[in-house]
């Protein structure tokens, strides 16, 4: 039994979220995956492949979240270049082959495993980024060294992700924005980055939007214009159209069928199982899985995957602010975003609120590397979490250890005057009132002796 509570330790809240996210995401997989079922002709294969998954991803959670925290600052060291290395290889092997999923090259495959390294490179910069805040941290704020470090290995990367997934480069740098705002980098710098990038932004945008995309087909890392293209006017025009028998994701053809599946919904949805456009939605085990939660489960469904989601990021929080080194919080809020961001990104989608943009629905969404990695991510949480309970229960042990050493003392002082009593009155001599008074001060008050009813009003 002890075993069992060594193993699991951590926040009690995060494995309740976790669990959670992992139960829906095993019902609403199985029930998305219709398509895949089809495709390979065995009703349980996606299931059991998933769940196996979703297995090695909680000892994923268990392994990492006892690993104490202060080692994460290592993995960026060997992380970020074998990630860049991976980026430039599989972005090369699709430019040579043409060897792309959906218009993009993502992933790559090590011993029959595919595997997306831009998954890898998010986890070092997150790291990295919490690593550096922590380092250039000083009494009115990072030191504006910090903001420089961290904008050449973000950008370095994003460069490297951008072309295959832009989405994902775009969400990494707003998480690493966010991080420097917590990691209080100064404004000055903030300010000048969000003008800098803005007005690259409109250029670039404005640029893709007025010129044909077949000018950009044969130039490297510009394949993907024409899937922006469709996904920015896709956003922007009627949602009401139907859209024909043939489905493209980079067409936004989903879209329709995604609105059909959460306006066909209701309070407590047609129950799992019983989802229709599942059929007609080639992402709906991923992209837009979300879509199939409201169908099936409801307005109150779809509200308590958000609810879980926002408790996430406050109970984060809650442990960051509990930290009392610098590395541990930024870390597990840096995290948190992440998550939180993607899951909320991808939710939008779903529901018509931002344009297409490929992200799973984190630890929902059927998937690889993409689980695994976030279950990595909780593991992060939970050993930040064990970190603040054991210097919790270190700080309360001291203090009760400190107590017992004021009233021991305190005995032997009264021990000591009643001695002096005893002998005084012996000897007919009054007692010595010096005595009483410093006896009184060394007493422990109810200030200093935790009592168990006083750590109970505490913890209320």
């Amino acid at each position: 039994m002890d075993l069992i509570k060594d193993l699991f330790k951590g926040d009690k809240v995060i494995w309740i979220i976790f669990l959670f996210l992992c139960l829906i995401s095993i019902v609403e997989v199985f029930s998305a995956a219709s398509t895949l079922t089809y495709k390979s002709g065995d009703h349980w294969g996606p299931i059991t492949q998933h769940s196996v998954i979703l297995m090695v991803g909680a000892c994923i959670v268990v392994l990492v979240h006892n690993i104490p925290c202060k080692w994460f600052r290592v993995l960026p060291f060997f992380l970020l270049p074998i990630s860049a290395v991976l980026l430039v290889f599989v972005m090369g092997m699709g430019i040579i082959t043409g060897d792309r999923v959906n218009g993009a090259a993502r992933w790559m495959t090590f011993f029959g495993i595919q595997f997306q390294p831009s998954e890898l490179a998010k986890m070092a910069v997150i790291i990295v980024t919490a690593f550096i805040l922590s380092k250039f941290q000083e009494e009115d704020g990072a030191n504006p060294k910090a903001f420089k470090y961290i904008m050449w290995i973000t950008g370095i990367v994003f460069i490297l992700i951008a072309p295959e997934n832009g989405s994902t480069a775009m969400l990494l740098f707003g998480v690493v924005f966010l991080m420097m705002i917590i990691g209080r980098v100064p404004w000055k710098q903030l300010l000048k980055l969000i003008s800098i990038v803005g007005v690259i932004a409109v250029i670039f945008i404005g640029m893709i939007m007025v010129t044909p995309a077949k000018q950009y087909r044969d130039i490297p890392m510009m394949h993907r214009v024409e899937t922006w293209q469709n996904r920015i006017k896709g956003f922007f025009e009627d949602k009401e159209a139907v859209p024909a028998a043939k489905y493209d994701i980079d067409k936004n053809a989903q879209i329709a069928h995604a609105n059909i599946a959460i306006a066909s919904s209701n309070i407590i949805g047609k129950m799992p199982g019983n989802s229709v456009q599942r059929d007609f939605l080639s992402q709906a085990f991923s992209d837009f899985i979300f879509a199939i939660v409201i169908e099936e489960l409801g307005l109150l469904g779809g509200g308590f995957v958000v609810v879980l989601y926002i408790w996430l990021l406050m109970r984060a929080g809650k442990i960051a602010r509990k930290s009392e080194k610098a590395f541990p919080a930024f870390l597990v809020m840096g995290i948190a975003i992440l998550l939180v961001s993607q899951a909320m990104l991808n939710m939008m989608v779903a529901v018509g609120l931002f344009p297409v943009t490929g992200q799973p629905l984190p630890l929902i969404s059927k998937g690889g590397t993409s689980t695994l990695i976030n279950c990595a991510y909780i593991g992060m949480i939970l050993s930040v979490s064990r970190y603040v309970a054991e210097k919790e229960e270190q700080k309360k042990q001291e203090e009760e250890t400190t107590a017992e050493v004021k009233l021991q003392a305190a005995t032997q002082i009264l021990l000591e005057h009643a001695r002096g009593l005893v002998t005084a009155e012996a000897a007919g001599k009054p007692g010595n009132e010096d005595t009483l008074s410093e006896v009184s001060e060394s007493i422990p008050t109810d200030e200093t002796i935790p009592t168990e009813a006083s750590e109970n009003n505490k913890s209320v």
